[in-house]
């Protein structure tokens, strides 16, 4: 839908713009964003509101290119910029409206909406949105009531019908929404969405072999629908057709292979038909996405023991009976692998709490909500139904097949700049310190040259073999460039020796042993050039990085050594002291020179990680003030918020990071939408 929504947006003239440069990078950022290279359009729209910034174009197409990147904050906050600069675009509230809907605003969508509604009252999306907002919130007599008002504007809408058949069901009215359903197949039969929508409600009336022949159709149609496997999977499980079941599942890994339900399920099937190595596979893969699913922990024990892994099974038996110490079925099954190793002590124990229990139930001690007695119930699930929801925390339901919590498919990429770039998995670290070098890694994305005058003057006077850059992406060294630096070593040896009060030749060299990783060397030499000019700045801040890389990779040894038991001639102890040198020289450079705006970044990246999290955001507010467009400082802001708990303030530091060109912001942007959701 949003794609149509562009497409029709993008015809908009352009003849509001008066500069033929600004013409044409607007409509390279919006090529840029129909094509969806959605963070490299941000870019361009950003020079637009540079040299533009009362115009409302550049920030609602912003915004829609956050809403593709799942930045909803970022998106709702352009969208208002863009309103109060023309408070009629219908598109405006439109993709506000989206953004509030992902923010779970439904009340606020639903203004937006109806406010599009009275310049434009025939827009469909606009209806469609506003009624899935009315079914969010459970208020199915308004949606029904909204429906039929779409249906009149436009009674061969298919998706109309299929969203009445669902708010039928919502209702328990299973005769409605199978008409619904019927109908939408009789206007569309080339509509996969309506089929699956029927196979769905059969599924829910376990009229199986209908519903799979639904889903057969469905597929048919659309082949990419990893969900329509999914749950045709399931249909054919109810018919026993484990089989088929298994070939659906493995259908649907081939589309996304990261499907926790399809992973989970085709586990049980396998087990179910001995295939246990593999299954095993299957619940080491669910395991790697959630290393705190106790059901499938179990379900992997239990299939260690089978394949003879016993102290494996006891390991995984332990860990869920840590989480569930009541869960007897848990005791029984240790118990029998104990036995497997010799460990008849550890089995008699286990016994005996499932003997405790037995005593308890009968003398009507146990709690209402403990597992009951190791029988034979004991060891199947808490009900007859065969599935679960995939919410369902009740381990006693670990035989049972995984169903979701809801239907909803997002499409992957798989470029790291191209679409989606927020499905990149990536770790959530700080942006990396800023350092004086010459090299610089090139991005695709995001090319700032950094600048600061002193530093500029420095290479105007050719003092350097190459410019001198300010970065925090350094690039590694080729073979070439390390001979190159070696010979300069020499060189500027034989420099020093001629005249050894220079700062600035002592710094050259310096420079030198840094890239050559000799990180002792060089700082003697920027020690030296310090106390021949006390003034010269960078070397405060060369000296604060090197020391600070030096410190961490001394402690990168501490930790590999503490984790594989190395003994230790002498032991390496780094401290929060040690770090202090660090902050110190980054003082003297905020004294030397208060605008040089990545000394308070170092420094707030070095008191984040002394935990001094509120001081490290007074030097990044610092750094802001000092530059509004410095995108690691927001980045790193927004982490350190987060790390406070003010999640907000830090989704709102991250969306202004990723519109600055730092992709990886969208990524935790959308983890921690998630999981607030």
């Amino acid at each position: 839908m949003i794609k149509k929504i562009i497409f029709f947006l993008l015809l908009l003239p352009s003849c509001l713009y008066g500069q033929i440069n600004t013409d044409r990078v607007m409509t390279i950022a919006q090529n840029a964003l129909y094509f969806e290279d959605y963070v490299l359009s941000i870019q361009y729209f950003n020079q637009v509101i540079s040299a533009k910034p009362y115009l409302y174009e550049p920030y609602f197409f912003r915004g829609l290119a956050k809403i593709y990147l799942d930045d909803f904050q970022g998106a709702e906050a352009d969208c208002d910029l863009a309103i109060a600069r023309n408070p009629f675009v219908v598109g405006a509230y439109q993709i506000r409206g989206l953004a509030r809907i992902r923010q779970n605003k439904y009340d606020e969508a639903i203004q937006d909406y109806q406010k599009a509604l009275e310049y434009d009252p025939e827009n469909i999306a606009l209806w469609h949105n506003m009624i899935l907002c009315h079914i969010q919130k459970e208020d199915y007599e308004t949606a029904h009531v909204d429906l039929g008002k779409l249906l009149t504007i436009s009674p061969k809408y298919t998706r109309g019908y299929l969203m009445r058949g669902e708010v039928a069901l919502k209702q328990k009215d299973t005769i409605q929404a199978m008409q619904n359903f019927d109908k939408a197949i009789e206007i569309d039969k080339y509509d996969p969405d309506a089929w699956a929508s029927r196979a769905i409600a059969l599924l829910q009336q376990k009229q199986y072999s209908d519903a799979e022949k639904d889903f057969d159709r469905a597929i048919h149609l659309s082949t990419k629908n990893s969900s329509n496997y999914i749950n045709r999977a399931l249909a054919r499980f109810h018919q026993n057709n484990l089989r088929g079941a298994m070939s659906d599942y493995d259908l649907a890994l081939e589309i996304e292979p990261n499907n926790f339900i399809g992973h989970y399920n085709r586990g049980l099937l396998r087990a179910q038909v001995g295939d246990d190595n593999r299954a095993i596979e299957d619940f080491d893969f669910v395991l790697k996405i959630e290393p705190d699913n106790m059901m499938a922990l179990f379900n992997r024990g239990l299939l260690k023991a089978q394949t003879g892994d016993y102290h494996g099974a006891i390991s995984d038996y332990s860990q869920v009976l840590n989480e569930y110490p009541n869960f007897l079925g848990g005791y029984h099954y240790r118990a029998e692998a104990r036995k497997k190793v010799g460990d008849r002590r550890g089995a008699e124990l286990d016994e005996y709490q499932i003997l405790k229990a037995q005593l308890d139930r009968q003398n009507n001690q146990m709690a209402q909500n403990t597992t009951s007695a190791a029988s034979s119930d004991d060891l199947e699930e808490a009900d007859g139904d065969k599935t679960r929801k995939k919410s369902d925390k009740n381990v006693r339901n670990y035989r049972k097949i995984v169903i979701a919590d809801n239907n909803g498919l997002e499409q992957k990429y798989t470029s790291d700049y191209r679409g989606r770039v927020q499905d990149k998995n990536v770790s959530i670290k700080q942006e990396p310190m800023y350092v004086l070098t010459y090299y610089e890694k090139f991005l695709e994305v995001k090319n700032i040259v950094h600048y600061h005058k002193f530093i500029d003057e420095l290479n105007h006077k050719n003092i350097f073999p190459q410019r001198l850059r300010i970065t925090n992406q350094e690039a590694p060294l080729t073979s070439q460039q390390i001979e190159f630096h070696f010979a300069l070593i020499d060189k500027h040896t034989a420099d020093i020796v001629e005249d050894s009060k220079s700062a600035v030749k002592r710094f050259a060299r310096a420079l030198d042993f840094y890239l050559v990783q000799d990180f002792t060397s060089a700082l003697e030499d920027l020690t030296q050039a310090i106390l021949q000019d006390d003034t010269f700045f960078p070397a405060y801040f060369m000296r604060s990085l090197v020391k600070y890389k030096q410190l961490e990779y001394l402690r990168a040894e501490e930790n590999a050594a503490t984790a594989m038991a190395f003994a230790r001639d002498e032991k390496i102890t780094v401290s929060a002291l040690d770090y202090e040198i660090v902050r110190t020289d980054l003082n003297h450079v905020i004294e030397l020179a208060p605008d040089f705006v990545y000394a308070y970044y170092n420094r707030g990246n070095i008191l984040t990680m002394l935990k001094d999290y509120r001081a490290a955001i007074v030097d990044y507010d610092k750094a802001i003030e000092l530059n509004n467009d410095f995108g690691e400082a927001y980045f790193n802001r927004g982490l350190t918020h987060i790390f406070l708990g003010n999640n907000k303030k830090g989704i709102s530091d991250l969306s202004k990071a990723g519109e600055l060109g730092i992709f990886s912001a969208y990524n935790i942007i959308k983890r921690f939408t998630d999981l607030s959701e």
